[in-house]
Order: structure tokens, then sequence, then C-alpha cells
């Protein structure tokens, strides 16, 4: 049986940084799994746009599709934009859709190594705080999952870890760097838990004017490749059972 093709929903963003970044992770992504086929759609800004990418698939002939959010929460665009654009997809397509990257202790291992690039080694953990920053969002529950991940990452040995957010929520990364100085970190550094760049990384970075030390976006780290790729094989497993059952 052939591989269904793999669609990574990108939101998309008129920073053409954001794009380029979604395509260096799309090739790391080909060179972990050479024969998987491997589709790029944007909802917004860029192109091609999901709905193209989708009619064309159908087009050729093909089948079996895994649409892929390129997101690290289950918020607004997870649980609304892309059910909506699915739905208007062609027909003759069978359509899954994957579970949103995060939470996954790859994308830890991910913001980790983001922190060592910039400076830190791992004899710097106890003496460090680290803030933990996100895009932020309304929906509660992907403020929830923020909130855990930097509840169970302090656990790995950091001084401290905090969670902050460049939009919807609070606290902002500023705010959150001045918390960790007075509670004594002796270092204070910012790790986006952001896939790319944009206006909204740009504000995080702007809110790490304080910070010792400010990490780079996740983009194309081979842990998110790798976690992208357990939730696409997540999510064609169902259709692999039914054929041998």
């Amino acid at each position: 049986m052939n591989q269904p093709v793999l669609l990574v929903i990108a939101h998309g963003s008129r920073d053409p940084r954001h794009a380029a970044t979604v395509h260096a992770l799309i090739r790391r992504i080909r060179a972990q799994r050479p024969g998987l086929r491997v589709e790029t759609g944007f909802l917004d800004f860029n192109i091609p746009s999901v709905q193209g990418v989708l009619e064309s698939l159908a087009a050729e002939g093909v089948r079996d599709v895994v649409a892929l959010p390129l997101l690290l929460t289950r918020a607004f665009h997870a649980k609304a934009d892309i059910p909506a654009v699915l739905r208007e997809a062609p027909s003759r397509l069978r359509i899954r859709q994957a579970e949103v990257l995060g939470p996954s202790p790859l994308l830890t291992a991910a913001l980790e190594r983001r922190l060592y690039e910039a400076g830190l080694t791992p004899a710097d953990k106890s003496s460090t705080g680290v803030v933990l920053a996100s895009a932020g969002s309304t929906d509660p529950e992907a403020i929830a999952v923020i909130a855990e991940i930097a509840r169970e990452w302090r656990h790995t040995g950091w001084c401290a870890v905090r969670p902050a957010f460049a939009s919807a929520s609070l606290p902002r990364t500023e705010d959150a760097v001045r918390e960790l100085r007075t509670l004594g970190c002796e270092r204070v550094a910012v790790a986006p838990y952001v896939l790319a760049p944009g206006r909204l990384p740009d504000r995080i970075a702007r809110g790490a004017a304080e910070a010792d030390v400010l990490a780079d976006v996740l983009g194309p780290a081979p842990e998110v490749a790798r976690v992208l790729l357990e939730r696409y094989d997540e999510a064609r497993m169902p259709a692999l059972a039914a054929v041998g059952a």
C-alpha cells in the first residue's frame, strides 16, 4: 500500500523568514524519511494555499492524505480553521488530520538544543532561570499546556522555569525575566516556544532585552522533524490497521 501523502499545514506570514523556515523544516523531514511525499500548504499570506495543494493532489489521482498542522498547541487554528479548510477538499481524497506537535519531550529537547547553541551548557542549568516564551492564545487549553510544560521542564534541573506570552495572555516575556531575577537566578535565559520567525517572535526578542541569553526559534531542529514524523505515523496507523483487519 502506498504511504499517504504528508501535507504540512503552516499558518503563513507576511514575514519572508516564516516561509523560509517552514521550507527548511520540510527539507529536513524529507531527509529523515526518504521516499515519503511531503507537501506544504499555507492558511494565509503565502502560496501554495492548502486548498490549492489538495486540489492538485486530487487531480493527480492521490487518494490518501495526512494533514498535519504545523502548530505547537491545539488552539483556534487546529480546532476550527484547519478542519474548515479540509472539509472543502475534493471528495475523492481521504484525509486524516494529525495531532498538533506539542506537547512532546522531543520539543523540550529542541528547546534545550537552542539554549545550548545560544551559549549555555548543561552545567549552567541549576543556576539559570528560563522563560518559556510562547506566542500566546485566547484558548485556555493552549495556555494550560504551556504552563504544564514549564512545570515539567523545571523538574529537569533548571533553577526555575516560567511561562510567558507575546499576545493574548500574561505575563509578558519581560515580566517573567524580571520575576526570575527577583527569585535570585544567577542568569536568565529566554527560550522561544515558537516554530518560525515573525511578528510575535520579534516581540518575544524585544521582551528578552534584559535577559542574559536569548535562544533561537525552534525552526528546523532535528527534534521538530522527528516529532512531526511521529504525528504523521500516529495519524496513518488506523488506516494501516483497517487494511490488515
